[in-house]
């Protein structure tokens, strides 16, 4: 990738005086609802020198890709070419450029290779507006020769070699929302055009009628990696997103009846808004619904409704409606696109990522399934407001999960923040966000549980085993809290064998009771069953192998670690000790 104009200076962003008191960039700012404007085009044509002085004009942050690569390798981009390839190159650019557009809004310039990979423009479409900067040969030629920067241009005929760069990147490039022409002359002048076409344009991008995403993760899975976006009024957009990823594809909405009524609605509208074909399926709310027969029902119900290979299965809801819509999807047809639009804050931050789809046996939960991934997943923070206040604690338990597993000071942040969380507030988005990434990052290195996903079970072993024993009666114990008293017995169990303190299995127990969760099985209402039934639904556990125990264990907060072949008489005098004291 060839290094942009003034690089040299290697300034990472800067923050201009107050462009807003324009009314015409007021006006601008308000359209562009927080996305960000990504100036793509050829090297020479003019992307930060005319990106500076926009973002002045606007009032945003500028930012250099390039330079911000520079700054985070020590090293040139002709070096960093020299030493790793422009394979290794590429791949840290996609990177840099969605990290950029996650932290805020801003003007962004980035290198001529960038919009050459389809994952980055997906990523500029969904959280920004881009402008190709489109200059003639002459003008190029005239621009890069003044530099010796250009790590493709170095060693070669630099008026053949921008022939056939321009050849294979303009009708690339001509995908952009804009496009504006970069001539010889005052930068202002281009900076004056791009405000023209702005104005002139932006009415009629459908996609920015709502806001962007406050945050976008990347699940990294080669050829089926996905973006999970998360941001207030998502579901109300997701018509657009979804025709993103799935051109032309009719939809088949699996929901349930309490989630229906609440956001169905929305979802229906936006859809017909982007000219999609739906049908949908309404199940019963409660994980009554993840059985056989609501199982078969709602296949035969996508089949009924002519739902083809290439058509999209939507999971409208919490939990239990994405697992069993995501087992369907892969069901029928032999597999289905799939997209999941989680609408509680445990299906946010856990179940809706990862690909894990089942139902449940009589036997025990989510023993019938497959491991699934859906192309999307879009995390409407809005949908949270209405939740109950019950079901959002649930969802907190997994959020605070992620701490324990292995991120000491992200615990030690919720413990300063969940009272913002709870609130709805800024902290919220960040949490649901730290979780997704914490999450994805596992299941890029992991993707079917072989090794270190194990980990994300901290706390189910035994949350899965309480469930079972409730019969998974949601007026008694929902998911979240199972996982709860999870956390807080894995910890106390691992301080019983010696592996953590006392004080560290206090403290996340403390914290889980501070914001209103459960923390022992004597906490569930009704509770009669002894240790020994607790052990053998234990056994039932997906995570037995070979008739031996597997626990998710810590050494201290933030230090898990999976323990196998744990024997069941340290397990069964564990949980005499815990039914004793309550």
């Amino acid at each position: 990738m060839e290094a942009t104009e003034e690089h040299h200076e290697h300034a990472r962003s800067i923050r201009p005086g107050e462009g807003g008191a324009d009314p015409r960039v007021a006006a601008l700012l308000r359209r562009l609802g927080g996305r960000s404007i990504v100036l793509v085009g050829m090297m020479g044509s003019g992307k930060t020198s005319v990106g500076r002085r926009f973002a002045a004009r606007l009032g945003l942050d500028f930012a250099d890709a390039d330079a911000e690569i520079e700054a985070a390798a020590g090293m040139t981009v002709p070096e960093i070419f020299a030493k790793h390839g422009e394979a290794y190159f590429r791949d840290g650019e996609r990177r840099v450029v969605a990290r950029l557009l996650d932290e805020r809004q801003r003007v962004l310039a980035t290198g001529g290779g960038a919009f050459m990979s389809q994952q980055t423009r997906e990523r500029i479409a969904a959280q920004g507006v881009s402008v190709w900067l489109k200059a003639d040969l002459d003008v190029l030629l005239r621009r890069v020769r003044k530099r010796s920067n250009r790590p493709l241009l170095a060693n070669v005929d630099a008026e053949e070699t921008l022939r056939r760069l321009m050849a294979e990147r303009y009708p690339v490039y001509a995908q952009a929302d804009f496009t504006v022409i970069s001539r010889e002359g005052p930068h202002e002048a281009v900076v004056e055009s791009i405000v023209n076409t702005l104005e002139a344009g932006l009415p009629g991008v459908a996609r920015l009628a709502s806001p962007a995403p406050s945050a976008c993760v990347r699940v990294e899975l080669a050829d089926r990696a996905y973006d999970i976006l998360i941001g207030p009024d998502l579901i109300g957009a997701a018509g657009d997103h979804i025709a993103q990823v799935a051109p032309g594809a009719a939809c088949a909405i699996v929901t349930d009846a309490n989630v229906a009524q609440a956001h169905l609605p929305a979802l229906q509208a936006s859809l017909e808004r982007a000219g999609i074909r739906h049908a949908t399926i309404v199940v019963d709310p409660g994980e009554a619904s993840k059985s056989w027969g609501t199982f078969a029902r709602v296949c035969d119900a996508i089949i009924a409704a002519r739902m083809e290979r290439k058509d999209v299965v939507v999971a409208l809801g919490g939990g239990v409606v994405g697992d069993l819509a995501g087992f369907a999807a892969s069901a029928i047809r032999r597999g289905m696109d799939f997209v999941q639009i989680p609408t509680s804050l445990l299906a946010q931050v856990d179940s809706s990522v990862g690909g894990k789809t089942a139902i449940n046996s009589e036997h025990g939960k989510n023993l019938i399934g497959a491991f699934y991934q859906p192309s999307l997943v879009l995390a409407d923070t809005s949908a949270l407001a209405s939740l109950p206040e019950r079901e959002f604690r649930a969802g907190y338990a997994e959020v605070a999960k992620y701490g324990v597993i292995d991120d000491a000071p992200f615990f030690a942040w919720l413990e300063r923040n969940w009272r913002g969380v709870f609130a709805r507030g800024p902290e919220l988005t960040e949490a649901i966000r730290k979780s997704c990434a914490s999450k994805a990052a596992v299941v890029a290195r992991d993707e079917t549980e072989q090794g270190d996903r194990a980990l994300l079970n901290l706390g189910h072993t035994f949350g899965h085993a309480l469930e079972s024993l409730t019969h998974y009666d949601g007026s008694r114990l929902v998911h979240g809290e199972g996982v709860a008293i999870g956390l807080a017995c894995a910890m106390r169990f691992s301080a019983r064998l010696g592996h953590c303190s006392a004080a560290d299995a206090t403290r996340v127990a403390a914290h889980l009771r501070e914001v209103g969760m459960p923390t022992r099985i004597g906490h569930i209402a009704g509770w009669n069953a002894g240790a020994d039934e607790i052990l053998e639904a234990m056994y039932q556990d997906k995570k037995v192998s070979r008739g031996a125990l597997t626990f998710i264990l810590a050494r201290g907060v933030g230090q898990s670690f999976i323990a196998r072949g744990v024997p069941g008489d340290a397990v069964r005098a564990f949980l005499e000790e815990e039914l004793a004291g309550g």
